[in-house]
């Protein structure tokens, strides 16, 4: 399945000045992985999209261009937590009324993916958040629990 997106890493970047290899340095990553990720040839790692996002002072949503607005009143950081990440999912999956099944078919994977994603075993792929995001009109920083 080929996912249309855009963002707005090449635009924070040049906004503050700063070389692909310096942002690279910044997130711990190759300049080679950066680039990718900036010229949406690669979804970018969603432990590097959250340090970006600490990084520059942006939310998820403002990056993946779900909103104009760079950042929300309310906004947590720190690392990642895959529990928190899951216990959300699964809510917004009661609330929508969705299987995991019905989730793993929209996402073109298997329901033990999403299994993991939900019991906080694995931390979900940012192309997943960022679907389930479009389709259920939620913040993926709301998912990810940065967004009170």
């Amino acid at each position: 399945m080929c996912i249309i997106y855009q963002t707005r890493l090449y635009d924070i970047r040049e906004s503050k000045d700063l070389t692909q290899k310096e942002v690279a340095k910044l997130l711990h990553t190759s300049r080679q992985n950066y680039s990718v990720w900036e010229t949406n040839s690669k979804f970018i790692p969603l432990k590097h999209l959250n340090n970006y996002c600490q990084i520059f002072n942006v939310s998820m949503d403002y990056v993946f261009k779900l909103t104009t607005k760079p950042k929300y009143n309310t906004f947590l950081s720190g690392p990642l937590d895959k529990v928190v990440v899951g216990q959300n999912l699964k809510a917004l999956l009661k609330k929508e009324k969705v299987t995991q099944t019905e989730l793993a078919d929209f996402l073109n994977t298997s329901q033990s993916t999403i299994s993991a994603y939900i019991n906080g075993k694995t931390l979900i792929l940012t192309a997943f958040l960022y679907q389930i995001a479009k389709r259920y009109n939620v913040s993926m920083d709301k998912l990810c629990g940065k967004k009170a």
